[in-house]
């Protein structure tokens, strides 16, 4: 049994989580030092990773290293290191980088965060009290809510253009094994609302590049009629579309934020709902740790108590 098993197991105790912010990098080019926080069970060895990317919610500090609290504390006190940047597009840094390249989205730039983490998660891991030689580098998955959740499926394989350029762009990151895109994007050729105008690079999203294992988290009330008229099926397009290994986790009643992900009690929350935030935390969590390590279990135990229930909470579909 490896340390992050024992660490993780389903049937035992949380650990306690420490959390250390920020770590800051300084990275050639880019206007402003890279940060972020890293969040870590207190014990154990050989510990997984999982990169957050966060959204582009209307909170001033949601959407970055400080946002994601529900998600972030349940990994880590099961066994993941969470590292969590703050974005250019982190409307705690707009006063600074408004006149940047790629502003005001810079959706190349939240890619290439990720690829900086990994490039340096020895100097990282080094910063972080009693986290040194903890971590297992060679298991690391990607999770995204929402512009996130675009950004994490470029990292798993999904091809854009860049639309200044007419560019083809595959931001691919092979150390990432798996993912996780909640609400994300859909396709792009059904964008119709004002998004579709101030994010063209939306339009040019092609999922059936996106060959990494992923798990696509959708709410069957998540209509987004800033960017399309299509309805909540949208949220599901990264797994209609991509190639397998795909599954589906569709939440019933759940809007944009599926219940309350982007933090406690927050007030961009339509849809707040604590056991359903408790689920997504779970199934996401079981899902990557089954992923990282084939030989467990966990994911399809959790699918069969999702199932199992008599007043289910969502459903999984696979291919």
């Amino acid at each position: 049994m490896t340390t992050f098993t024992a660490t993780a197991d389903t049937s035992g105790s949380p650990a306690p989580v420490l959390s250390y912010s920020p770590v800051v990098l300084s990275v050639p080019g880019r206007p402003v030092d890279l940060q972020v926080r890293v969040s870590a069970p207190g014990t154990g060895t050989g510990l997984p990773v999982i990169l957050l990317s966060h959204g582009q919610g209307p909170s001033n500090n949601l959407s970055s290293l400080n946002g994601y609290a529900p998600l972030v504390n349940f990994w880590a006190a099961h066994g993941f290191v969470v590292i969590q940047p703050t974005h250019l597009t982190s409307r705690t840094l707009s006063h600074l980088v408004a006149d940047a390249p790629g502003a005001p989205f810079f959706w190349r730039s939240r890619a290439e965060d990720m690829t900086h983490i990994l490039d340096r998660l020895d100097e990282i891991e080094k910063a972080v009290p009693l986290l040194a030689g903890r971590i297992d580098h060679t298991k690391v998955a990607v999770a995204g809510h929402s512009f996130g959740g675009f950004t994490s499926s470029t990292l798993l394989g999904a091809n854009l253009t860049d639309p200044d350029t007419g560019e083809e762009v595959n931001l691919l990151e092979p150390r990432i094994k798996a993912g996780v895109l909640l609400a994300a994007p859909g396709r792009g050729d059904v964008l119709d609302g004002p998004m579709a105008d101030m994010l063209p690079v939306f339009s040019t999203i092609d999922f059936s590049t996106m060959a990494t294992p992923a798990l696509v988290v959708a709410g069957d009330e998540d209509d987004s009629r800033h960017s399309t008229d299509m309805g909540p099926d949208w949220h599901a397009d990264p797994y209609t579309l991509g190639p397998s290994p795909k599954s589906l986790l569709t939440l019933f009643g759940a809007g944009h934020a599926l219940g309350g992900i982007p933090g406690y009690d927050v007030a961009e929350t339509t849809d707040e709902n604590p056991e359903r935030v408790a689920a997504v935390a779970r199934l996401t969590w079981a899902y990557l740790r089954s992923e990282l390590y084939p030989e467990d279990s966990t994911w399809q135990t959790a699918r069969d108590a999702l199932a199992s229930g008599p007043d289910p909470l969502g459903r999984v579909e696979s291919k």
